[in-house]
């Protein structure tokens, strides 16, 4: 069944967004398709995790955190923060334009179409994930000329082609 199941759900076109924190002196982060607006007023997202990541374990313990949501030109990066045993967000960001966010110091990857801060306000065990949902902080930006890029039948594609 579950593998009938992650068949079913890889249907499902879903954006691709980078997770980022800092933790102290690192940085971490991930990539994830599972990152979703939950509220307007106020303004909440939501982003689950699996529970047995080093992330998951990190946004236990800091609520403030930042999601980058990618463009379709993006998808090494998202490769880059998708493979396991991956060094230091420092490292996977070396080559790409990034910032740090204002609110949470956490990278914050440019060229996106997209990117937030937000910080965690109530935590959901979900069998074997985790769902954050937090308040939006701040919108760091939007720019509505890239095309995002989204995740389909387990690859990266643009919502253009």
């Amino acid at each position: 069944m579950s593998e009938l199941f992650t068949e079913a759900m890889a249907q499902l076109a879903a954006g691709v967004a980078v997770v980022t924190v800092r933790d102290g002196r690192d940085d971490l982060g991930t990539t994830v398709s599972a990152l979703m607006s939950v509220s307007l007023e106020p303004p909440l997202v939501l982003v689950s995790l699996a529970a047995r990541g080093y992330l998951n374990e990190v946004l236990l313990r800091q609520d403030r955190w930042a999601a980058s949501l990618l463009s379709s030109g993006q998808a090494a990066v998202a490769s880059r923060f998708a493979t396991a045993g991956r060094p230091s967000a420092r490292l996977l960001v070396a080559g790409t334009p990034h910032h740090r966010g204002e609110r949470t110091e956490a990278l914050v990857i440019d060229g996106g179409v997209a990117a937030i801060e937000a910080e965690t306000t109530q935590v959901v065990p979900a069998g074997d994930h985790t769902l954050f949902i937090a308040a939006v902080l701040a919108v760091d930006y939007v720019d509505p000329a890239q095309t995002p890029l989204v995740r389909l039948r387990g690859r990266y594609r643009s919502t253009s082609s």
